[in-house]
């Protein structure tokens, strides 16, 4: 019985690991640390940029809005567009 609990453990977290990765990060909810991890270009300190000027501004309309933030340029926000949504009605 305990290695079937291991088991299930052990699925459990794989099967969590996908569903976080299984979408595109919305971009109005994530912390600094996972947007750092998804975005290409960007580190943890443009990563706590972005989480400080959607408290400060409130969330992001469109992903081109990145670009407001200091430090995140158009081509940054092209080449992450795929990857990121605001979510639903800017949520």
């Amino acid at each position: 019985m305990r290695k079937t609990t291991q088991i299930a453990v052990v699925l459990l977290f794989l099967f969590a690991s996908w569903a976080t990765f299984a979408g595109p990060l919305n971009i109005n909810a994530a912390d600094a640390t996972t947007i750092a991890r998804v975005m290409d270009g960007v580190g943890q300190a443009k990563a706590e940029a972005i989480v400080a000027y959607r408290k400060t501004h409130g969330h992001f309309k469109s992903i081109a809005d990145l670009v407001k933030v200091k430090g995140i340029g158009k081509k940054t926000v092209e080449k992450n567009r795929s990857k990121l949504t605001i979510g639903r009605s800017g949520k």
